[in-house]
């Protein structure tokens, strides 16, 4: 190195250049340059940081503690007593809310431990537990996360935050949720009490098995309200929200286990339970999962998420009441099915279990029990394309190709089922040229025990339903078919009453003992009345109207029904609430109407469900009044506001009560001596009807007490006509299964009578033609007592009330009849009794069609007159004088055939 003077001066000049200069001032302009941008980098970035704080604030919604409601609760209905029966639930709705006294404390204290121990004391956010999921979050970059969330922010996350996580899962966007929940949970601290926080969190948490809140959970898993759980029960549940799947206690015991006992160690050491209560907890570690256990296998066993028949009806019942009231069908659906709706049935729980026992019970059916096959398939072939069949397309093939003409679904075992339907299904495989594998084959097949029953029990004076099934055997699923509502069948012999007698005393036109010649008669059509029964139904046999419904009488009801008008009787069942009968409908181009002589028998258009059959009856045993049936007295919101009233019943006098009475009277006798004694039981009063459909398809019996009203019914789903035979009589079943019913369930009330009413008589009549009884009436032993309505009662004090029937004088003893003047036949002073004469308007000129013995259709003239043939028309024939010969040979056989009937 040079130090001399040379050197020094060199180096000045050196460092004094102007190059030199130049590049230290740049260096040093580029240096402050980065400083600065480095500066002002930070501060826009705080700036932004800022601003971008401010717009996410600016844009988080304002809310308060009310709003923080989880959307969605279940409808739960009650029956009669107060108990709880069924659920109407949707997907994200299987809530019920309940008050802070409500929910164990052992429950509330668990959660606080197991989700945010610091939970009374932070203001919302937990820093501390921010800073340990911030780390993980950065780390995995957004793919793993901590729980750092405070109970607050969970809520939040429950009733605000729902739907957010949809816009996407990206960075930002859960950086943006993340900042707005912890703002909002710092102001919701601010102005909330701390314990409604916790209730109205603890009211929306997921608590697996698709529970929505703590009793839903604890009615899930415990089979108890959350007031009623214990400390080992209350750690169970609050572990499972963290992961309601993975720490599901029925599912994944063992990891609901492990996070349960790490929740009774941070409550011992937050002193929220004693060591006592701890040990008491964890020595439980095991049983409280074996009871989880056993409660759902008893759900399971109980068919969970299957209602029943009565449910279903009730679910319907509001629904179109809420549609009534102006709610379009999709709200209706959404208020039932997650509105929070209390629903309060009529059902009576002791009268519906037993009549689930008694459906249960195989003694109270035939001895032969049939399946019928509903079967839907689907082929999928080579191309994509799919083919569908139907049980009806089955049908016709079994008959078409097959040869078998019968095929009706219908197997004596579910084995045949199977092997027909395979045979079928190994057909249509062939015939699409496919190979069968699990993937192009789809099937739906549902095999249903046969005959079916249904029954409904009301209480005639509120109408309220208390009991309802609408099928025997398992039930499959919610809101299946249920026949005792939406099931319309013929109603048979029942309608006699409804249809043709009751109106026709109500209406004055006739009287218990108005009386009919059961004799061969048609309809106006020229079909004859089918008879079911022996004994009656032979010409010349006279029988009133009471006979007539004691022993179910068809030419007797068709008779009287044609004689009062079918439009009457049409209009008094309109009156008794049959909403499926019909005064004029076009089916495939034809009028169809129920307006018609059918009404009397039940042919109708489309049939009558139990449900409504019922309630007409109801009417009778309610003196006259009908009574719109109910299945639900109230529903009211979750927080007990009704919603709607239904509990005042909806009454309409139909029938006199005097007529109420004399039907009810009548079927006294349908009970103790006529079709129905099969049904009676001692130790109650009891009215009733049988009831049988054209081709023995329809079996019923619909009866009633002082108590209840109830009808049965009993036939076969695809409506084939039943046995009689002795060795399975699938005909008894209704009345049996009233019987067995219906006795138990009047086991324990007092024998009481139907209340006799006022203007109710008595008059010695005449059995043969209804009228007063005269001295030959009694003298023929046809003199009876009958009750009347005091306004429609023969009166003694008029001649023409007398029967006419009984005569005493000259007769013609070749037709029993009063001899004309010139009759050839006459005896004097003869007492007999005359032929009852039709009704003119029935038989008008025209001759009745019969069938005999043999199933052979004959003809015979009707009996228009009390008096002999032998008038003038008779002897104004040239050939009168053989013809009396021939009578006198007729009457001499006759006679003949009598002494040798009398030998023998």
């Amino acid at each position: 190195m040079n130090y001399g003077k040379r050197g020094i001066k060199n180096r000045n000049k050196e460092i004094n250049a102007y190059g030199s200069k130049i590049s230290r001032k740049i260096g040093q302009l580029v240096l402050k340059l980065v400083i600065g941008a480095i500066a002002f980098v930070i501060v826009c970035g705080i700036a932004g940081g800022i601003g971008l704080f401010k717009s996410i604030i600016a844009n988080t919604p304002t809310i308060n503690i009310d709003q923080m409601i989880a959307t969605g609760q279940a409808s739960i209905v009650y029956d009669a007593a107060g108990n709880e029966i069924d659920q109407y639930v949707s997907m994200n709705s299987n809530r019920i809310e309940v008050e802070w006294d409500e929910i164990s404390p052992y429950l509330r204290d668990a959660f606080v431990a197991a989700e945010d121990e610091r939970f009374y004391q932070h203001n919302g956010i937990d820093f501390k537990s921010i800073i340990r999921a911030g780390y993980q979050f950065i780390k995995t970059h957004g793919d793993e996360t901590q729980g750092a969330s405070t109970i607050t922010q969970q809520l939040l996350k429950n009733t605000i935050f729902t739907d957010w996580m949809e816009e996407g899962h990206n960075m930002v966007r859960k950086i943006k949720r993340k900042i707005q929940e912890q703002y909002l949970a710092i102001e919701v601290t601010k102005k909330t009490e701390k314990e409604e926080v916790l209730l109205r969190y603890m009211n929306a948490v997921n608590c697996g098995q698709n529970t929505l809140g703590v009793e839903s959970a604890s009615q899930r898993y415990f089979g108890k309200s959350a007031v009623d759980l214990s400390l080992s029960e209350s750690a169970v549940i609050a572990c499972i929200t963290q992961n309601p799947s993975g720490y599901n206690p029925i599912t994944h015991p063992e990891n609901n286990k492990k996070r349960r006992e790490k929740c009774l160690k941070t409550m011992l050491r937050l002193e929220m339970v004693s060591q006592d209560e701890y040990d008491e907890a964890i020595a439980d570690s095991d049983a409280v999962y074996d009871r989880i256990g056993f409660h759902n296998t008893e759900l399971l066993e109980t068919e969970i998420g299957i209602s029943s028949y009565f449910s279903d009806a009730v679910y319907e019942a509001v629904r179109d009441d809420l549609i009534a009231m102006g709610n379009e069908k999709a709200e209706a659906e959404r208020m039932l099915n997650s509105g929070g709706l209390r629903i309060y049935t009529t059902m009576d729980p002791d009268i519906q279990q037993i009549m689930n026992e008694e459906f249960a019970n195989p003694d109270n059916y035939s001895s032969e029990v049939h399946w019928f096959l509903d079967y839907a398939l689907t082929i999928t072939d080579d191309e994509g394309e799919q083919h569908n069949y139907s049980k009806e397309m089955m049908t016709k093939w079994f008959k078409e190709a097959q040869g078998q003409s019968k095929f009706n679904l219908i197997f004596e075992d579910q084995d045949s089922a199977y092997a027909a339907l395979e045979l079928y299904r190994t057909a249509m495989y062939e015939e699409l040229g496919v190979t069968e594998t699990d993937k192009n084959c789809d099937e739906a097949i549902t095999l249903t025990a046969q005959p079916q029953v249904a029954m409904v029990i009301e209480d005639p004076h509120t109408g309220y339903v208390v009991a309802m099934m609408g099928g025997r055997g398992a039930k499959e699923g919610r809101r299946t078919l249920n026949r005792a509502t939406d099931a319309l069948r013929s109603p048979g012999s029942t309608f006699k009453v409804l249809g043709s007698f009751a109106p026709a005393v109500d209406a004055g036109l006739k009287t218990l003992a108005s009386t009919y010649n059961d004799a061969p008669f048609n309809y106006t059509g020229g079909r004859a009345v089918k008879n079911w029964y022996s004994g009656y139904g032979q010409y010349g046999v006279e029988c009133s109207i009471r006979t007539g419904i004691i022993q179910s009488l068809n030419i007797i009801a068709v008779k009287n029904l044609t004689v009062v008008g079918p439009q009457l009787g049409y209009d008094y069942c309109s009156k008794l609430g049959f909403t499926s009968i019909t005064d004029g409908v076009v089916i495939n181009g034809q009028i169809y109407s129920d307006v018609n002589q059918t009404l009397a028998l039940g042919g109708l258009t489309f049939g009558v469900s139990p449900y409504e059959l019922n309630a007409g009856y109801a009417a009778l045993a309610n003196g006259g009044v009908y009574c719109e049936p109910k299945l639900y007295t109230k529903v009211t919101d979750a927080d007990g506001n009704i919603i709607i009233d239904n509990e005042a019943p909806v009454e309409t006098r139909v029938f006199k009560e005097t007529t109420a009475y004399l039907m009810t009277d009548a079927m006294k006798d349908v009970m103790t001596r006529g079709t129905g004694t099969a049904a009676s039981f001692s130790g109650m009063t009891l009215a009733g009807k049988t009831g049988t459909s054209s081709k023995n398809k329809d079996f019923w019996f619909v009866g009633y007490s002082p108590y209840y009203s109830a009808a049965t019914w009993t036939g076969y789903d695809n409506a084939i006509e039943m046995s009689t035979a002795s060795s399975n009589r699938e005909q008894d079943i209704s009345k049996k299964m009233w019987k067995a019913i219906m006795s138990r369930v009047h086991a324990d009330l007092p024998n009481v009578s139907f209340v006799e009413p006022e203007g109710i008589v008595t008059r010695e009549v005449c059995s043969k033609s209804g009228l007063l009884a005269t001295d030959l009436c009694r003298e023929f032993g046809c003199a009876y007592t009958e009750k009347f309505a005091e306004d429609n009662a023969p009166d003694p004090e008029n001649p023409e009330d007398y029967c006419n029937l009984h005569y005493q004088g000259t007769i013609c003893y070749y037709c029993n009849r009063i001899a004309n003047p010139n009759c050839p036949f006459q005896a004097t002073d003869t007492k007999v009794q005359l032929p009852l004469p039709e009704e003119p308007e029935l038989v008008e000129g025209s001759t009745q069609i019969i069938e005999d013995e043999n199933g052979n259709e004959t003809y015979i003239q009707p009996v228009t007159s009390v008096y002999c043939v032998h008038n003038d028309e008779f002897f104004a024939n040239p050939d009168y004088q053989s013809v009396i010969d021939g009578q006198r040979w007729e009457m001499q056989a006759a006679w003949e055939a009598a002494q040798a009937n009398q030998g023998n």
